[in-house]
């Protein structure tokens, strides 16, 4: 068995691993439709590599996630801490055997449950009276689906929490909250915070001792997928996450996406304020890059008005639009980690080109230059294997998805791993696993440059679109991703009542299109931070980081620029 662990810290972080743990609760359903698609049979998928077999107390089998996230105080909305299928003991705390005098309890009201929870909590009470009596629920379809489009129209309107469009169920110590942390997400924005509010307190061994619960159930771990919300005070935290993981699980490696949403690199008004948000870009990535094996920054400052979203329509302002593409993004490249592997004269009709975290660590950081900071693109939807010209459009239609990188690089180190997933063919029939192969290579040969090495995973069952999936795709994206010939009349987007599936091209790329990426976070640590006089000197020693870890900061981001370009000038140690 070669299990995944997964960690998701941060606000953002969890918003983009709801809607992750959504396309597998999709899969798992689709997999048991008797009516579903047959290309949803997974086949060749082991969904074992992230989840977990448990029962609850009452003897009850249980399939949830090996997942540990963590989040402010009151993150969970209307979900409780315990999730929903272990309803465990009271949440009022027992008896203060050292205090004699009156006790008084402050308790908010619980938050109500959304048009979405609570028809999903019905569907599990009308089907386990199926399951119990033989009871038919048939007769309410119609009811469902004009309560499906209500559900829609609210969740467009009225997300606030991760869980407020969350369909899996979680173990008890899956959900982490930091107690203690009231505290206005909007102002939990800069490393310094991050490290006063929880430095010294018993966060980080509660933590520990979860992750080590999922871990020691494990077989044999292949890696950790962890996602932290990079953007503010999440940042120290996952860092001292990071120390303890690297101390314990020594020979696990950890695949890091540090994920922003738009709203976190909106200008400054004040210079004290650009000042410190450039810091803390600088030192947070720096400390994150340095305890993990690849690191994979992921966040556009406008998702909306990028290359990446001409087939949808993004709203930027709300997460839930947001984290939903990087989410797609992240369950595609992730695929290949639960494809069964193939003997070397084996073929597979529904999936190829499995891979393990490590295998993909060693490929994109360990060829013939040491980059560990990796490049993610997509292409949502995937564009048909149709056309005249679809060899020479498809490696066009993949666009970044992480900020601050070049076009048009000549780079004749670069190595990529990409996957396909669910293409499309002649008649809008999935495309097989010979035609999606044959394409991608004719596609590199066409190429004006060519990576030095790529991989490619290939798997026939595309991205499921679950109920609670924003209405971000455009009117021109079919029921099955397909592009329409004319624009659907009516509406500027469409949802999960109109789509169902989409074809996505995901990839990996290791690449000195990353250089703007690093440049300016160096460039930006030495002017204000580390520079005689700099304005953000006196703010990096509040933080915790006397001079000398500054310069060492500084020293590891310009070693990075020169793997990629050694005649860079910002590799030098001048200022």
């Amino acid at each position: 068995m070669r299990e995944i662990v997964t960690l998701q810290v941060g606000g953002f972080a969890n918003f983009v691993g709801s809607h992750f743990w959504n396309f597998q609760n999709e899969l798992l359903e689709l997999a048991e439709d008797p009516e579903a698609d047959p290309v949803f049979k997974n086949q060749a998928l082991n969904m074992d590599v992230f989840y977990r077999y448990g029962e609850t107390h009452q003897g009850i089998p249980t399939y949830t996630p090996r997942l540990l996230s963590v989040d402010l105080q009151g993150s969970l909305g209307s979900m409780s801490s315990s999730g929903t299928l272990y309803n465990g003991g009271s949440s009022v705390p027992s008896s203060v055997m050292t205090w004699d005098g009156n006790v008084t309890t402050q308790a908010s009201e619980p938050r109500r449950k959304n048009l979405f929870l609570q028809s999903l909590y019905q569907e599990e009470q009308e089907n386990s009276l199926t399951v119990e009596n033989g009871v038919s629920g048939g007769e309410n379809g119609s009811r469902r689906e004009v309560s499906d489009r209500d559900i829609v129209e609210q969740l467009e309107n009225n997300v606030q929490y991760w869980t407020d469009y969350s369909k899996a169920h979680y173990h008890p110590q899956s959900l982490y909250e930091l107690s203690g942390s009231w505290i206005d997400a909007h102002k939990f924005d800069n490393y310094g915070i991050g490290r006063d509010s929880f430095s010294g307190g018993l966060h980080g061994e509660e933590m520990s001792d979860r992750l080590r619960f999922f871990v020691e159930e494990c077989d044999h771990v292949q890696g950790f997928k962890f996602i932290v919300d990079d953007s503010g005070g999440f940042s120290p935290i996952a860092v001292d996450f990071l120390e303890s993981i690297a101390d314990e699980y020594t020979n696990v490696p950890v695949l890091l996406y540090a994920v922003r949403g738009p709203g976190s690199v909106i200008d400054s008004i004040s210079q004290k304020h650009r000042v410190s948000r450039k810091l803390h870009d600088a030192v947070s990535f720096s400390r994150l890059s340095s305890l993990c094996k690849l690191i994979v920054p992921v966040g556009l400052p406008s998702l909306s008005r990028s290359k990446a979203s001409k087939l949808l329509c993004i709203k930027d302002e709300k997460p839930y639009h947001c984290s939903a593409v990087y989410a797609a993004t992240l369950h595609s490249v992730s695929m290949p980690f639960r494809m069964e592997p193939l003997g070397p004269n084996a073929d597979s009709t529904y999936a190829s080109g499995a891979l393990t975290v490590n295998e993909v660590v060693q490929m994109l950081s360990g060829q013939a230059r040491q980059n560990m900071v990796t490049i993610l693109d997509a292409a949502m939807p995937a564009p048909s294997l149709t056309g005249n010209q679809v060899e020479q459009s498809f490696l066009r239609n993949l666009q970044p998805l992480t900020p601050e990188v070049s076009e048009h690089v000549k780079d004749l180190q670069s190595v990529e791993s990409m996957t396909v997933l669910g293409a499309l063919g002649t008649g809008g029939q999935w495309a097989s696993m010979y035609e999606v192969k044959g394409m991608v290579h004719a596609a590199y040969e066409h190429a004006i440059t060519r990576p030095m090495f790529s991989h490619l995973s290939v798997a026939q069952c595309p991205l499921p679109i679950p109920l609670p999936f924003p209405s971000i795709f455009g009117n021109r994206v079919g029921q099955h991703g397909e592009l329409l010939g004319t624009p659907v009349m009516g509406s500027s987007s469409r949802g999960s009542l109109d789509v169902h599936s989409i074809p996505m091209a995901a990839r990996l790329r290791s690449s000195s299109a990353i250089l703007p990426f690093l440049e300016n976070r160096l460039g930006d640590l030495r002017k204000f931070g580390i520079a005689r006089g700099g304005p953000g000197a006196e703010l990096l020693r509040s933080w915790g980081f006397a001079k000398d870890e500054s310069e060492d900061m500084g020293e590891t981001l310009s070693k990075m620029i020169a793997e990629l370009n050694p005649r860079s000038q910002m590799s030098s140690d001048s200022d």
